[in-house]
């Protein structure tokens, strides 16, 4: 049993290695250069990086330049294949001269951009002249068809549904949708042999009892209730343990791996039903990375490597055993965890644990947004992790006092030392007159109306959490709108304030 296993091991090493090694032509023979091509993927990124695209934002129109730029290049061909409710177009973006069809299709959710922004940076990849001899080896044996955008309507408004109000990804039976109608037709003209289902996750998941972030999530997804392995799935799940392996190089262990119950309703099963390998990519959370460039950086290595792999048929000898020990997702990560806080309530200290979210809020438009940040959950939090965690063991949480003083106008605001504020306890100041434009405050202080009631600290779920911690009369760190600020030291990152009208 132990050669087996050592056999099997061996043999998924040597597969790896053919894929990971490639020869410089440039190299002198005497001085002949191996190195790893995922790797030099990672390295030269930004070379090939879309960098009209560096928001998560992203509308219709703003794809549009650049589908025409690629509609005027040899090797590459745009057709329009569907219309949305509002009448925006889809289009799919095909190159390649192989007899197998990859099809990748991206933001079926329009609040969902991250792998449209990276099939732009691959697009870039294929119009470059580097890589020649991976290219014409991809190139030869696959015809590769990129949906760049199935929800524009959704994506003008940020927002998961479409226009109709429905969730895409639960259409694939009824095709009640003009979006959904388009991507059956498109699978079904192409008979498509591979297929990449591409979306985000909320940045909340976590790879089970683990503290890291579910970066990337994969699954592929069962095509009934039995969850039964053909051969059109298992080819899905040995993709997927290439892309893990890949991954794992770069966001070690914050790989998860989706809940495989089959939703008769959802496009991934009934694709993979239909008899196309399907993976589903999820992009999750990163640290330090609200706009997701990191994880749009991973997607763009891990798609490439994986269309590498089904170019060359490596992926065939691995073991589908492999694709159920990447752990399961969980949804068990805050913005911010306090750990062990003192709270004073009716005269007696409760010993608890505070998770925190910073819930984003769209600016008009949809093309920007604030925080407006909540208690996500109080009490024993032992089983949750933070993005940021603070051990607040003989911490006490103080509320914190409105300032005394009425600001006048935008240069009396400026001409605080909001720090110092702080400092002394003071969370509010009011404003005789808020400016209507503004939607929160840049000063680390909530700015109030003179009307407006500040109501006495009470934590709750749901509450905007705003407070400070000290030990004995000393004010040592103020959370305000969510946000840890060390009062020991010099405020920078810090994102926004509320406004209370």
């Amino acid at each position: 049993m132990l050669i087996t296993k050592m056999k099997k091991y061996h043999s998924l090493l040597a597969i790896l290695f053919l894929f990971f090694t490639v020869t410089c032509k440039e190299a002198p023979a005497a001085q002949v250069v191996t190195e790893n091509i995922t790797t030099s993927l990672y390295e030269t990124y930004d070379t090939y990086k879309e960098p009209s695209l560096d928001r998560r934002r992203i509308k219709h129109h703003e794809l549009q330049p650049l589908l025409q730029k690629f509609a005027a290049k040899e090797g590459f061909e745009v057709n329009k294949v569907g219309t949305s409710i509002e009448g925006r177009s889809l289009n799919l973006v095909s190159l390649g001269e192989g007899e197998i069809d990859v099809f990748l299709w991206a933001q079926m959710h329009g609040n969902e951009p991250t792998a449209t922004q990276a099939i732009f940076d691959i697009l870039n990849f294929f119009d470059s002249d580097d890589f020649t001899e991976e290219k014409a080896a991809i190139l030869k044996e696959l015809r590769i068809h990129f949906l760049p955008m199935l929800n524009p309507d959704g994506a003008e408004i940020f927002h998961r549904r479409n226009r109709l109000g429905i969730d895409l990804n639960r259409d694939a039976l009824r095709l009640q949708s003009p979006e959904g109608q388009t991507l059956k037709r498109v699978r079904d003209s192409l008979e498509a042999d591979f297929g990449f289902n591409l979306h985000d996750q909320s940045t909340y998941y976590n790879a089970e009892r683990t503290p890291k972030p579910a970066t990337i999530s994969y699954l592929a997804p069962a095509y009934n209730y039995e969850k039964e392995i053909n051969p059109v799935r298992a080819d899905a799940m040995r993709v997927i343990v290439f892309m893990n392996t890949i991954l794992q190089e770069y966001a070690p262990g914050q790989v998860g791996r989706y809940n495989d119950d089959f939703e008769p309703r959802a496009f991934g099963d009934n694709i993979q039903k239909w008899g196309t390998s399907t993976i589903l990519i999820e992009s999750g959370g990163y640290p330090s990375d609200p706009e997701k460039q990191e994880i749009r950086k991973l997607n763009y290595v891990s798609i490439l490597s994986a269309i590498y792999t089904i170019a060359t048929g490596n992926y065939k000898a691995i073991d589908i055993a492999e694709y159920e020990k990447i752990p399961h997702n969980d949804r068990k990560l805050v913005d911010l965890k306090l750990e062990g806080v003192n709270y004073e309530l009716a005269g007696t200290t409760y010993l608890m644990d505070v998770a925190i979210n910073q819930l984003e809020v769209d600016e008009e438009g949809n093309n920007d947004f604030w925080y407006s940040s909540r208690v996500y959950d109080l009490g024993d939090l032992s089983t949750y992790y933070g993005y940021e965690t603070f051990n607040a063991e003989g911490y006490t949480i103080i509320a914190g006092k409105v300032y005394p003083e009425e600001v006048a106008d935008e240069e009396a605001l400026e001409g605080l030392d909001a720090a110092q504020l702080l400092k002394e306890g003071y969370m509010y100041l009011r404003m005789k007159d808020i400016p209507e434009e503004w939607l929160c405050s840049v000063v680390p202080l909530h700015i109030a109306s003179q009307t407006y009631e500040i109501t006495e600290l009470d934590l709750w779920v749901g509450e905007n959490p705003s407070f400070f911690l000290g030990k004995g009369d000393v004010l040592t760190h103020a959370v305000v709108n969510g946000f840890l600020i060390d009062l020991s030291k010099e405020i920078s990152g810090f994102k926004n304030a509320m406004i209370y009208r």
